[in-house]
C-alpha cells in the first residue's frame, strides 16, 4: 500500500513539523507569516512532499508569491495553501477576563470545561488551534488501538444527490482517497483466516484411521495440507497456527469432508506423505550431521589458527624492536639499489663507485645478521646502526648524485658541442649547396654561352667559307680568262714564229735580210711578255710570303731548340705568338713528310690526336683565311672528344681526348684509356706527341658539346697527376 508517513511527518513532527514552526512564529514578539513561510522552506529545502507554489499546475497558485504560501503533495493530490491569515487563525487563547467570569459561573458543567485552563499571561502560556489538534487526533488514535473500532465507508455515488444515479469515475476517486483500494490490494496479497493446529487437530482428526490420530497437530496439519495438492501460496505455517488466503479454508474444509473414495484417496496420498516427509528429515538429518562434522572441523581449524595468531602476537610483541629494526634496515636495500643504478650510469671512476656501494650493503647485511643472532639486544643499539648506515647512505648518495651531476654537465657540454659542430656542419652544407648551386647556375651559364659562340662562330664560318668560296670561283674565273688568254697568246707566238721562219727561208732563197722583231706580249708591249716569262708561285706560297713580310720577326733561321726555349721562357707575348706561328708550321711539315713516307698499310700507336680531328684538318680549304673565327688569341678553350685507338684487328676500346687550347695551339694534352694508364702531354715538352693543328684547323668549335668547362678538364687533369699550367701571359718577368 502507500505510505504517507512522510507527509504526516512535515505536518506534525515536533522539532520541523508545520505546526510546530506555527507555534513558534506565534510566539514571537512580532510574528510574521512571510517569515513563518520563509523558514519553513528553508527547513524543508528539498522534499518531495514540501514544494514552492509556482511549482503547481493551477495557474492561479503559481500567482502567490513564495513567502505567501506553500504546496504540499498529500496522499490523494497536492493543496497549496496560503499562509496569510495563519497566525491569526492558530491563536485559540481567550481573554485573561473572560477566563474568569466563566469560571466563576454557577453552571458546574461550564466550570469543569474551563477548570484546567491555564491563565498564566505571556506568550509561553500560547495555546495554538494546531497543538490542540495534534493532543486530540492523538487521543482519538489511542482510542482506536485500544478498542479496535470498525469503520463503515460511505461513498458517494453522485454530486446531484439523485438516486439510481451511480458516477463511476466520482467513486474510484474516493475510495482510492479512502485507501480502500489499497486495503483490497493488502487483503489480496495477506493471509486474513488463521486456524490453530490444535483445533483444526480436534476438528478433523476422526476423518482419518487409527495410526494417523496420534500425529502431532502440527505434524498433522502439514500432512493434511500437504496431501491435498493444495499450492504453497495458498496457505503458510507459523508458530502454532496455519495461515489461509480468503476462500482457501472453505476449499480446505470441502476436500475433507467429501465423499469416501476422494477421503480414501486422500489418506494414501497422506501416507505417501509421512513417507516421503521421513524420508526427506532423513536426508536432512544426514546433511545437518555433515554440516556439524564440517563446523566442528572448521571451528577446529579456526581454534589452531587464534592459537597460532595469539603466539604470534605475543612473539611479535617481545621481538619488535628487532623486527621493526630488521624492516627498516631492510629497507635501506631500495637505496642501495638506487645507488647501484646511479652508479652504473657512470663512466668515470665508476669502479670506486661500485666497491663503495657494495661496502655499505655488506655493512647493511653485517647489521642484520647481528640483529637475528643477538636475541637480547636492544633497541637502542638497533637504531644507533640504522641511524649510522643511513648517514652512510646519503653521504654516499650525495657523493654519487655530485659525480653524475657533474658527468651530466660534462655530456651536456659535449652535446651542445656536438650540436654547435652540426650546427656548423650544417651551415657549411647549406653554403656548399649554394656554391655548388651558384657554380652549377654559372656552368649552365658558360655552356649556355658556348654554345651560343659555337653558333655564332659556326655563323661567321659559313659566312666567311661562302666568301671564300666566292672568291674561289672568281679566282677560277681570273685563272680560266687567263689561261684562255695565254693560249691566244702562244697561238699568235707560234703564228709569228711560222710567218718569220717563212720570211727567213724566202729570203734565203732570196738572198735577202730579215730584221728580227722582239715577240709581242699581249698587250703588244715588250715587258707583258717579260711578266709572262716569270715564275707563276702558289697562292699558299704568296700568303706565306705576305704574312713573313707582315711580321716583325724573322724566326726561319732559328733552330727548334731555340724556338722551342723561347715559348717556354719569353714574356713577349708579341715574340712569343710568332715562335708558336713559326714551331707549329714547322712541326705540320715535319708530320707531313712524315706520314708520306711511311707505310699506308700500319697505324701507328701513339697517334697525336684523334682520326676525326685529322680528317677535319685535310677537309680545311687550302686559302688562307682573312680572319681567325677565334678573335682573342689569348682564350682558354677545353675540350673533350671520344676516340677508339685500335687494339686487335677484333677488338676497339673506347677512351676521351683531353684538349686544352691556349690561344690556336695546345697546351696541354691528356688521353683517358680504359685499360691503361692515362697519357698527359704538355706543351714545352711532350711537343712532338701532340697534337700540331690550331683550333680552327681541328674543327672542334665545330663540334656540338665538344667543349667544356675549365673545371671539368682541371678535374680529371688534376685526377690523374697532371702538373699546373702556367699561362704566358701570368709569368714573371
Amino acid at each position: 500500500y502507500a505510505d504517507n508517513q512522510d507527509c504526516i511527518d512535515i505536518i506534525e513532527s515536533k522539532n520541523n513539523g508545520i505546526f510546530t514552526i506555527l507555534d513558534e512564529e506565534s510566539k514571537l514578539p512580532k510574528p510574521s507569516y512571510n517569515h513563518f513561510t520563509s523558514d519553513l522552506h528553508a527547513k524543508w529545502p528539498s522534499h518531495y512532499r514540501l514544494a514552492l507554489p509556482r511549482s503547481s499546475r493551477l495557474k492561479a497558485h503559481r500567482s502567490i508569491r513564495d513567502d505567501e504560501g506553500f504546496l504540499v503533495r498529500h496522499f490523494a493530490g497536492a493543496v497549496c495553501y496560503q499562509t496569510k491569515q495563519f497566525i491569526e487563525k492558530n491563536n485559540d487563547a481567550l481573554h485573561a477576563s473572560l477566563e474568569g467570569i466563566i469560571q466563576e459561573s454557577s453552571n458546574k458543567l461550564i466550570q469543569s470545561l474551563f477548570s484546567t485552563s491555564n491563565t498564566l499571561k505571556g506568550k509561553l502560556s500560547f495555546i495554538s488551534v494546531g497543538n490542540k489538534f495534534k493532543m486530540q487526533l492523538a487521543a482519538l488514535m489511542e482510542k482506536l488501538r485500544q478498542n479496535g473500532t470498525n469503520f463503515i465507508r460511505c461513498i458517494k455515488p453522485n454530486t446531484r444527490m439523485v438516486d439510481q444515479q451511480f458516477d463511476g469515475a466520482l467513486s474510484l476517486m474516493q475510495l482510492k482517497c479512502s485507501g480502500m483500494t489499497v486495503v483490497l490490494e493488502l487483503m489480496e496479497h495477506g493471509y486474513p483466516i488463521r486456524a490453530p493446529f490444535r483445533e483444526l487437530h480436534s476438528m478433523y482428526q476422526s476423518y482419518l484411521p487409527a495410526k494417523m490420530q496420534s500425529l502431532s497437530p502440527a505434524m498433522f496439519c502439514e500432512a493434511i495440507l500437504g496431501s491435498l495438492n493444495l499450492h504453497e501460496k495458498d496457505y503458510k505455517f507459523g508458530v502454532t497456527r496455519v495461515f489461509f488466503r480468503p476462500g482457501k479454508y472453505t476449499e480446505f474444509d470441502k476436500l475433507i469432508k467429501s465423499d469416501p473414495e476422494s477421503l480414501k484417496e486422500m489418506i494414501n496420498n497422506l501416507a505417501a506423505w509421512l513417507v516421503k516427509s521421513r524420508w526427506w528429515k532423513a536426508q536432512y538429518t544426514t546433511l545437518s550431521v555433515i554440516k556439524l562434522k564440517n563446523k566442528i572441523r572448521y571451528r577446529r581449524e579456526a581454534l589452531i589458527i587464534m592459537q597460532k595468531t595469539v603466539k604470534g602476537h605475543i612473539v611479535r610483541k617481545k621481538q619488535k624492536p628487532r623486527i621493526q629494526g630488521s624492516i627498516k634496515i631492510k629497507s635501506l636495500n631500495a637505496r642501495v639499489k638506487q645507488m647501484e643504478s646511479i652508479a652504473s650510469q657512470l663512466k668515470k671512476e665508476k669502479e670506486s663507485s661500485v666497491k663503495e656501494v657494495a661496502a655499505i650493503n655488506a655493512e647493511i647485511t653485517r647489521a642484520l645478521e647481528r640483529i637475528k643472532k643477538e636475541e637480547n639486544i636492544s633497541p637502542k643499539v638497533i637504531e644507533d646502526l640504522h641511524t649510522q648506515l643511513t648517514n652512510k647512505m646519503n653521504q654516499g648518495m650525495t657523493t654519487l648524485q655530485k659525480r653524475v651531476d657533474e658527468q651530466k654537465n660534462a655530456e651536456e657540454q659535449e652535446r651542445l658541442r656536438k650540436i654547435q659542430e652540426e650546427i656548423e656542419k650544417e651551415r657549411k652544407r647549406k653554403e656548399e649547396e649554394e656554391r655548388r648551386k651558384r657554380e652549377e647556375e654559372e656552368d649552365r651559364r658558360k655552356k649556355a654561352e658556348m654554345e651560343a659562340r659555337r653558333k655564332k662562330e659556326e655563323e661567321e664560318r659559313k659566312k666567311q667559307e661562302e666568301a671564300e668560296r666566292k672568291a674561289a670561283l672568281e679566282l677560277q674565273k681570273q685563272k680560266e680568262k687567263e689561261a684562255e688568254e695565254e693560249k691566244k697568246l702562244q697561238q699568235q707566238l707560234e703564228q709569228e714564229r711560222q710567218d718569220h721562219e717563212l720570211a727567213l727561208r724566202l729570203a734565203q732563197e732570196s738572198n735577202g735580210q730579215l730584221e728580227e722583231s722582239p715577240p709581242l706580249s699581249r698587250n703588244g708591249t715588250v715587258d707583258g711578255v717579260r711578266q709572262s716569262q716569270k715564275l707563276v708561285r702558289s697562292e699558299a706560297v704568296k700568303n706565306q710570303h705576305a704574312a713573313m713580310s707582315k711580321s716583325k720577326y724573322d724566326l726561319s733561321k732559328w733552330k727548334y731548340s731555340e724556338l722551342r726555349d723561347t715559348i717556354n721562357t719569353s714574356c713577349d707575348i708579341d715574340l712569343l705568338e710568332a715562335c708558336r706561328h713559326e714551331f707549329h708550321r714547322r712541326l705540320k711539315v715535319y708530320h707531313a713528310w712524315k706520314a708520306k713516307n711511311r707505310k699506308r698499310t700500319t697505324m701507328q700507336e701513339n697517334e697525336r690526336a684523334p682520326r676525326s680531328i685529322m680528317d677535319a684538318a685535310v677537309k680545311v680549304p687550302k686559302i688562307q683565311q682573312k680572319q681567325s673565327v677565334l678573335h682573342d688569341e689569348n682564350a682558354q678553350r677545353y675540350f673533350r672528344i671520344p676516340f677508339v685507338r685500335p687494339q686487335t684487328v677484333t677488338e676497339q676500346k673506347r677512351g676521351w681526348w683531353f684538349a686544352h687550347f691556349d690561344g690556336q695551339y695546345v697546351a696541354r694534352q691528356m688521353e683517358l684509356h680504359p685499360d691503361k694508364p692515362a697519357i698527359l702531354l704538355v706543351a714545352g715538352k711532350d711537343d712532338m706527341q701532340m697534337c700540331e693543328l690550331s683550333l680552327d684547323e681541328t674543327g672542334l668549335t665545330r663540334k656540338r658539346g665538344a667543349e667544356i668547362l675549365e673545371k671539368e678538364f682541371n678535374k680529371e687533369w688534376d685526377a690523374h697527376g697532371g702538373i699546373p699550367y702556367v699561362r704566358p701571359a701570368d709569368r714573371k718577368q
